[in-house]
Parts: C-alpha cells; structure tokens; sequence
C-alpha cells in the first residue's frame, strides 16, 4: 500500500501541464507589451509615410 501511494505521489509531482500554461501566457502577455509599446513609439512616423503615400497618389 505503501508503495502505491508512493507512486501515486511521484506522478502527480512531475505533471507540470499547468505550469505550461502559465508560462505560455506570461510569454503572450510580454509580447503584447512589446508589439503595443512598438506601435506607441512608431504610430506617428507610420502614420507620416501614409499620409506621404496618400499625397503622392492624388
């Protein structure tokens, strides 16, 4: 019986599903960050060289 629990323990011990989990989120979480911080410090030159483009077509 002893040895079973035993078992059982080790098992449940070296299941790390939920630690995936999170650590895919954090890694999700950090890239949005990064992609809103990016489009925060570059919107307004991007939105420029639109404007440029606009310009030139009409």
């Amino acid at each position: 019986m002893l040895k079973n629990l035993k078992k059982r323990l080790a098992s449940v011990m070296r299941e790390e599903k939920g630690q995936g989990m999170v650590e895919y989120a954090l890694l999700v979480g950090l890239i949005a960050i990064v992609v809103i911080a990016v489009l925060i410090l570059l919107g307004p030159a991007i939105a420029a060289k639109f404007q440029q483009i606009v310009t030139a077509l009409s």
